[in-house]
């Protein structure tokens, strides 16, 4: 049986090693979900779980999770799983798809669709005669499609339009999104690319967007595409209006850039009368090299590390053992060390000198006790910087023992703190500057904090939010933008450069956590921050 991309499992993709690796990507889609909605179609959410060797079999780590699609009984999600594919160990999932109905980032808070599980090897080796399973009894079903992933570093631009498209609204015209699906043998697969919709208009102009040749055919021009346009209805009652095949080279070689789209139903209805269902436009297309994060770094940029620690009186006093704070005797770590050793001793490799600049915030200070939602973890403003990730945490345990804890929880000084280092090296590769903040509770400054980022979405700048404890952090998941690019005051974030993960989703209880699982979730969108602030701004390796 052969896997995507000519890998054999068991097979050394470099001939020198008898422990195959190598990354995948999984498409998931599913169909025939329950209704958990009074008045709508449930929307689903795909929450992928992962199990590690040493696990319990009741316990899961979550990996990652897909964007919601409304009101859709058979969801396909543009977002990806990707995983590092070990042939030999057996590598545990879980796949958990819920109705996603309130913006808590807790699965509990949701109601249940269905789950399955199985093992990545399970998953590979079927997918040559297609991999479909139901979720539960009458639960639906899930299809899931897995694909090496290539190396390819090429980025395509597009520019596309319609004409003529077919009406299918009784009240209005209609209104049209065009979606792209790679395509197996002429059978469709998964969505890659979905664009905005346009209202009321049958001749619609997309916005020109970006996509890599990886996500929309894994680096193979030859690889099919079927590019669809819809009629968008608020029920999730999509209308197909018309589609087409193609494969990226055909694209790029076309002669005339118009492409019919079929209907095929209406075709087989109206027959020899049916000419086609509007004219796909492609005004232009074009390739370009996609620098690597490595391109950047091997070039001389430097990676910053600011930390900013939550001391807040909400954390509870150090010397309870309740505290997330609380510095226990016995060397076991608490939260907030944890969380700056997962982070800090891998980012520190690419900070040339390890001088940490290191923050507190919401604390009555040193002398005269006044609050400060900005001081250095040193306590010496002429002394600011931390010897490496020790020193971090040292001036961490000393500053403890000095500061009382108070509140309230405000990030936008620290945010602003570093932003004023980001924008002195703006339009430049040689510095980029992550900022990690390590907080407890929710932020009492949220209006000032959203300002702060969309002023700062400009600069060659990320941050960082790790919560820690048991609180509900729902409210937190407002500042990543996966999903929704923050606004203030009818502005918008040039990029989404925040990233949100909580600390509890890695604890195994007792002295046991992933730490390599924590590091990964922290720190998994940075080098696309800093790729996405470096293409933004036309800035090439090694100049600036």
């Amino acid at each position: 049986m052969s896997f995507p991309g000519g890998f054999q499992p068991g097979q050394s993709r470099f001939g020198g090693s008898d422990v195959p690796k190598t990354t995948v990507e999984l498409s998931v889609c599913c169909s025939g979900l329950k209704d958990k909605d009074l008045m709508s179609k449930s929307d689903p959410v795909c929450v992928l779980y992962a199990q590690a060797a040493d696990r319990k079999l009741d316990q899961w780590e979550e990996v990652d999770r897909t964007e919601k699609v409304k009101n859709s009984h058979n969801p396909q999600w543009l977002k990806k799983f990707i995983l590092e594919y070990r042939f030999e160990e057996r590598q545990l999932m879980k796949f958990l798809i819920v109705d996603q109905d309130s913006a808590s980032t807790n699965i509990s808070d949701h109601d249940f669709l269905g789950e399955l599980q199985c093992s990545l090897g399970e998953l590979v080796s079927a997918q040559n005669r297609g991999f479909k399973k139901p979720l539960g009894k009458s639960s639906g079903f899930i299809s899931i499609v897995a694909l090496e992933v290539c190396k390819s570093n090429e980025k395509i631009h597009l520019n596309i339009s319609a004409k003529g498209l077919d009406n299918k609204d009784m009240f209005g015209k209609s209104d049209p999104y065009l979606q792209i699906n790679r395509t197996n043998n002429g059978v469709t697969g998964p969505v890659v690319y979905r664009t905005e919709t346009i209202d009321n208009n049958l001749n619609p102009s997309w916005k020109p967007f970006t996509i890599e040749s990886r996500t929309l055919c894994n680096g193979d021009e030859n690889l099919g595409l079927e590019m669809s346009v819809f009629d968008y209805d608020n029920d999730g009652s999509h209308d197909l209006i018309g589609s087409f095949h193609t494969t990226l080279k055909m694209l790029r070689e076309a002669q005339t850039p118009q492409f019919p789209l079929i209907n095929e139903k209406k075709r087989a209805k109206k027959k020899d009368k049916y000419k086609n269902s509007g004219i796909l436009i492609l005004n232009s297309i074009k390739s370009e090299k996609q620098h690597t994060f490595l391109d950047y770094v091997q070039g001389g940029t430097q990676v910053n590390f600011t930390i900013g620690i939550d001391f807040t009186a909400s954390n509870g006093k150090p010397v309870d053992t309740n505290s997330l704070h609380y510095l226990d005797p016995s060397g076991r770590d608490n939260q907030y060390q944890l969380a700056i050793k997962s982070v800090g001793e891998i980012i520190q490799d690419y900070d040339s000198d390890r001088m940490f600049p290191s923050l507190g915030f919401g604390a009555r200070t040193p002398p005269d006790g006044a609050v400060s939602h900005e001081f250095f973890l040193t306590l010496d403003p002429r002394n600011p910087f931390c010897a490496g990730v020790q020193g971090v945490l040292d001036a961490y345990k000393r500053c403890l023992s000095s500061v009382t804890l108070y509140g309230p929880t405000n990030f936008s000084p620290i945010i602003e703190h570093v932003a004023k280092f980001a924008r002195a090296h703006h339009g430049s590769t040689s510095n980029y500057f992550v900022l990690l903040i390590i907080t407890d509770g929710i932020i009492t400054d949220m209006e000032n904090t959203v300002r702060s980022i969309v002023s700062a979405s400009c600069l060659p700048m990320s941050i960082i939010i790790v919560g820690v404890g048991d609180e509900d952090f729902s409210a937190m998941q407002v500042l990543d933008g996966d999903n929704r690019g923050l606004i203030d005051s009818g502005k918008a974030a040039e990029r989404d450069i925040v990233q949100f993960v909580e600390l509890r989703k890695y604890l195994r209880g007792g002295d046991s956590w992933s730490k390599e699982n924590l590091a990964k979730a922290v720190l998994a969108e940075v080098p696309n921050q800093m790729l996405s602030y470096m293409n933004k701004n036309g800035l090439q390796p090694g100049r600036g």
